[in-house]
């Protein structure tokens, strides 16, 4: 299975023990997890700004992303689908990559559910899907 993981849920990952991080191995493990330059860039932004965690342990973080993720472009969405114009990216990156899923903290992407044959799912409803065998909610 191909994932999409939010930056916001990659930042949880490695800034503390939880969900996030068990999310992260367990996608890891098991499924491809598509990234984008886009991602990268909030999640080094995220880790710089709000954590103020230093330089070199971001660059560490990003070249092991860079090493175990697909790194994919992905062509632009022109209508806005998203009420946060950012999260249009995060949909068209899974999209373009045929991704089976996005997993995102972001409400307002979590609020969409699926675009297209992608479903939208936070950490836990994912963590539920994986419990079940793959099977939906």
């Amino acid at each position: 299975m191909k994932v999409v993981l939010d930056s916001n849920v990659i930042v949880a990952a490695f800034a503390a023990r939880g969900l996030s991080g068990a999310l992260f191995e367990l996608c890891l493990d098991r499924h491809t997890i598509i990234t984008s330059e886009f991602i990268l860039a909030e999640v080094h932004r995220a880790f710089a700004q709000k954590l103020k965690m230093p330089q070199t342990a971001i660059s560490k973080i990003e070249g092991y992303l860079r090493e175990i993720c697909i790194l994919s472009l992905f062509d632009k969405i022109t209508k806005n689908i998203c009420r946060d114009k950012d999260d249009n990216n995060i949909i068209a990156l899974a999209v373009s990559a045929a991704a089976d899923f996005i997993i995102t903290g972001d409400k307002d992407l979590l609020v969409l559910k699926k675009y297209q044959s992608v479903r939208i799912v936070s950490p836990r409803e994912f963590w539920e899907v994986e419990r079940r065998g793959g099977e939906g909610p």
